[in-house]
């Protein structure tokens, strides 16, 4: 028998509304951080571990930077993202790789076709089938990759939860976060992926964002902010996040998580437990305007969620509880 989880008390944060009648809801949990990293905002079991996913990417980047990774700018956004497959973001994942040594045949990551809806059409329409250079994760194996050529450590076992590497990113994760990691899974892209709480991960994101430019910290930090098309695509929602807040960062994860990172220390992150990404974004845009981010025009974006009928727009996804 499954043990309850902690997440089945989370609270309704999000309605589901079709013509005036709430006809879903979504539950979840919100942490925010202030600079010293204590909670100053929380609905839900903030507490309880849970896999951030691709979140993690730019914790896991500082372990590799931390391990001797040599990049930054567009390449080390790249190396922290789930990238939307765009032309320039395979080139971007083969620069990683050529500088290392290595070649596409060296990546572990699950074949995909782009998740940019265009570019996966385009594919299909071509007959190309799924690579891991084109699966999103592409970037930071890429980058895992790169590390351990750096560290002279084995690269055919590079995703093994007991490699060096993996064991340099729990480090650094539990480093950022405050806190031990609580579990080891494997990712949707077949590296491992680390449990942390909904407030450890609002905590390394405000840790990343506050951090000194000449730390690996900042560097991933800096990178994010000045190459949001990097770490997520030209159509993606965090990047116009990253684009329309100064000195702002954020990364989204399966399951419905977001993170977000502020320049004064303080952080976000955002946990819908039913893993339906439609509320993720609209709980996201409160949460921020909970912390006091009233003034930027990219939030009505992030909130926009139509419910449709008949094509038509006849109700929303609208946030509640934050």
């Amino acid at each position: 028998m499954t043990t309850p989880s902690p997440l089945q008390s989370a609270p309704v944060l999000a309605h589901v509304v079709r013509s005036g009648f709430v006809e879903s809801v979504h539950h979840g949990v919100v942490a925010g951080t202030a600079p010293d990293g204590s909670v100053e905002l929380a609905r839900g079991p903030v507490d309880v571990p849970i896999f951030p996913r691709s979140s993690n990417k730019p914790m896991q980047a500082v372990g590799m930077l931390r391990s001797g990774l040599d990049l930054d700018g567009e390449l080390l956004a790249l190396a922290a993202a789930s990238h939307s497959g765009e032309p320039f973001h395979l080139e971007g994942a083969q620069r990683i790789l050529a500088g290392a040594g290595l070649t596409e045949a060296d990546l572990q990551n699950t074949p995909d076709r782009p998740i940019d809806e265009a570019e996966r059409e385009r594919w299909i329409a071509e007959g190309r089938g799924p690579t891991s250079l084109a699966q999103n994760c592409s970037g930071k194996h890429s980058a895992m990759l790169a590390t351990c050529v750096a560290a002279g450590w084995d690269t055919a076992t590079y995703r093994d939860p007991e490699h060096p590497l993996q064991q340099a990113i729990g480090e650094a994760l539990a480093d950022l976060a405050g806190e031990e990691v609580a579990a080891t899974g494997v990712d949707g892209c077949g590296a491992p992926v680390m449990a942390i709480s909904t407030a450890g991960l609002a905590r390394a994101f405000g840790r990343l964002a506050a951090a000194d430019a000449s730390t690996p910290e900042g560097r991933v930090a800096a990178a994010i902010r000045d190459n949001p098309q990097w770490l997520g695509g030209t159509h993606r929602d965090v990047t116009a996040l990253i684009r329309g807040v100064p000195g702002l960062i954020a990364k989204d994860g399966a399951e419905a998580v977001y993170a977000v990172g502020l320049p004064d220390g303080r952080g976000l992150a955002v946990k819908i437990t039913d893993g339906n990404q439609r509320a993720r974004t609209v709980v996201t845009a409160a949460a921020l305007r909970q912390l006091g981010l009233t003034a930027y025009e990219v939030l009505a974006e992030l909130e926009a969620s139509p419910v449709l009928g008949h094509g038509d727009p006849v109700g929303a996804v609208v946030a509640t509880g934050i």
